[in-house]
């Protein structure tokens, strides 16, 4: 299944608020692995931590095909606010709570949420392959890097997943997709189906595949590589169905034309 869950959307929209319906967003992550979704991506910012309790709740003991992929290096100080933070020391303390709120040894997947550019990188992914050579940490991701930075990382590390802002609409990344692509490198767009949803080309090729634009969107991205692995995120187990079910559109290639 190349369709993830993104859980950010099940915690309160505040740091510290708390989830609005705990159980609805616990049958939420459950659906989600019952239609065959193997990616969950969350980070120790979601709710300041909650988010991952919430993933435990719902699913430890966790299936053994289910990877779930969580991020530090961002502190949230307020609604709005998103501070890059990345002292090794932090992001070694990040860890270990991510490891408990998890209940699991190992981490799946564990992205540097943020380049802190008051910190040298190579500090920063020091700290990654330490928790990784450790048996902390099985796979290392990078969150909204340039194709230089990624180049750059994997003289130090190896690079397991790239998470960059990327959909139908916004293609800044391109050439880190192309990277991704090239050397195998699995690339994980967040907010994959943001903007451009009632354009006319998506809404023609939806209405010629019996799709709805989102998952049309999806489709797209998931045309674009076979390295790209979209993780929509929702509160509503519609949408999630609908989501997953992008999966199984086959655009032909004059509609992935038109669409690029």
């Amino acid at each position: 299944m190349r369709v993830g869950f993104g859980a950010l959307r099940l915690t309160g929209p505040g740091a510290w608020e708390p989830t609005p319906d705990r159980e609805a967003a616990r049958a939420v992550l459950r659906r989600a692995v019952d239609l065959g979704v193997t990616h969950i991506d969350t980070a120790d910012s979601y709710g300041l931590g909650d988010n991952e309790e919430l993933i435990a709740e719902a699913l430890y003991p966790y299936p053994a095909e289910l990877t779930i992929a969580t991020k530090a290096g961002q502190s949230r100080p307020g609604r709005s606010a998103w501070v890059p933070l990345g002292r090794p020391e932090y992001l070694r303390q990040q860890a270990e709570l991510s490891l408990r709120r998890l209940r699991v040894d190992r981490l799946d997947l564990f992205y540097l949420h943020r380049v802190d550019p008051k910190v040298p990188f190579e500090d920063q992914l020091g700290a990654l392959r330490e928790l990784r050579d450790e048996g902390k940490v099985a796979g290392v991701g990078l969150s909204e890097v340039t194709r230089e930075q990624l180049a750059e990382a994997e003289k130090v590390v190896p690079i397991t997943a790239v998470q960059n802002l990327y959909n139908w609409a916004d293609r800044t990344h391109e050439p880190v997709v192309e990277y991704c692509t090239d050397v195998g490198t699995t690339f994980v767009p967040w907010l994959p189906v943001a903007g451009g949803r009632s354009d006319a080309r998506l809404t023609a090729v939806a209405a010629e595949t019996g799709a709805t634009p989102t998952q049309v969107a999806l489709a797209w991205l998931l045309h674009r590589s076979p390295v790209v692995l979209p993780i929509p995120g929702t509160r509503s187990p519609e949408h999630l169905a609908e989501n997953v079910a992008a999966a199984t559109i086959e655009l032909t290639a004059e509609q992935v034309r038109r669409l690029a």
